[in-house]
């Protein structure tokens, strides 16, 4: 198997880099579970502690392209050591934050740093592995997302509750320093530009800018429903507060499942792969208005999407390997921006709808933006700056998504 897949200091980098993604995904999201013990603690508002997550979303949208274009000579290795160095300094800084501005401005570093990781981290593990199995290799990438969704952030919440909020913020600062030891060891030292994975396989412009706009589109689908998602159980289904969490969880493990289950289709079936992703999203988001009151059909149906959201980011990431018109890290940012401007307006569509139609609105509303989205991805090929495609030469085949008309 590991001769099939990768060597074994391959696949220890992908661990580590798994890991990494694992830590920026539950720094982001962890002040939501301890938003009161935050607020307590250091005087001041649970909505000004929520904005501890707004603003650093809104950092990565904002610096993920100049960013990276400002760091793309460094090489690979010591850009990714320096970020999860200042991971580390800003999460302890966070932990001993006396004030509500420190902990803000820590957190903006940390920001700044997670803006530039999403942009260099796919085509750094990617570039490890053959051609052949690198979609495999980024779904194992983007499962570290899905486990800090089902345990990462709820481990820090239960942690900060019976500790104190300070004790996770150094346990992610602890583990961010071990993730730093194990890239300095294990990734290889390769000159800026001339990594397995720094190019697309089959660059085009036109079907890299398609999927940056399916992207935005999808995702503002899937957040303006899930964004109020908690509502959407005790009002419109009739599930007890307490049935939250047990819910988010199933929620959770269908979103692992659509990881791997992407990792063994995407190297083949790339564009068919996002397809389905996509119209099970649009089906998912109808059902969950349609029979939104039947408990059954909800747990169905927000399982179905919580599978699809999951199984977008790695499929995503496989394909820009393919498509990037340029360099893979600036076009990994084009769509890490795409993907953020997305949750960041579909929390803003759910919250107009909750004023107005009412909570049930925000899923017909985002099967509608998902059946754009599922319109884009069928008219890709339209947008193709590829007239013509060569014969491929034995020795180099053409990836398999770009043979997808």
């Amino acid at each position: 198997m590991r001769e099939r897949f990768g060597s074994k200091s391959a696949i220890v980098t992908l661990i580590g880099l798994t890991l990494a993604v694992f830590s920026y995904v539950t720094t982001e999201s962890l002040p939501i579970g301890l938003l009161p013990l935050i607020a307590k603690d250091l005087g001041t508002t649970v909505s000004a502690v929520g904005l501890l997550v707004t603003g650093y979303g809104l950092i990565i949208v904002v610096v993920s392209l100049p960013l990276t274009r400002l760091t793309r000579r460094l090489p690979r290795r010591r850009l990714l050591c320096i970020l999860f160095g200042v991971f580390v300094v800003a999460t302890c800084l966070s932990a001993v934050a006396w004030n509500y501005w420190l902990l803000m401005g820590a957190r903006m570093v940390t920001a700044l740093s997670q803006a530039l990781f999403w942009a260099v981290v796919t085509p750094a593990a990617a570039g490890l592995f053959r051609a052949e199995v690198r979609g495999r290799a980024v779904s194992i990438l983007y499962a570290g997302v899905s486990v800090a969704a089902l345990a990462g952030i709820p481990a820090g919440t239960w942690l900060g509750q019976q500790t104190n909020w300070r004790v996770a913020f150094f346990a992610l600062s602890g583990l961010g320093l071990l993730v730093l030891v194990a890239v300095a060891a294990a990734l290889p030292n390769t000159p800026a530009g001339q990594g397995a994975a720094d190019r697309g396989s089959a660059p085009d412009r036109g079907r890299y800018l398609s999927i940056v706009a399916t992207t935005a589109m999808a995702v503002t689908g899937a957040f303006t429903a899930f964004t109020y998602i908690s509502p959407f159980l005790t009002d419109v289904s009739g599930f007890a507060e307490s049935s939250i969490g047990p819910l988010l969880l199933a929620r959770g493990i269908a979103g692992l499942a659509g990881v791997f289950a992407v990792g063994y289709l995407v190297d083949r079936h790339g564009r068919l792969t996002m397809m389905g992703l996509i119209g099970l999203q649009v089906l998912a988001l109808t059902g969950q208005y349609a029979f939104g009151a039947s408990q059954v059909a909800t747990v169905i149906t927000i399982s179905v999407s919580g599978f699809t959201l999951a199984g977008l980011p790695a499929t995503l990431g496989s394909r820009v390997l393919v498509y990037a018109p340029g360099a893979s890290d600036m076009a990994s940012a084009g769509t890490s921006t795409a993907f953020n401007t997305g949750i960041t307006a579909g929390a803003f569509f759910g919250s107009v709808l909750l004023l107005g139609p009412g909570v049930r609105s925000t899923a017909i509303v985002g099967a509608l933006l998902s059946l754009v989205a599922f319109a884009s991805v069928l008219a890709e090929p339209v947008f193709s700056s590829r007239r013509q495609v060569a014969p491929a030469r034995a020795d180099k085949p053409l990836p398999a998504d770009a043979r997808v008309a």
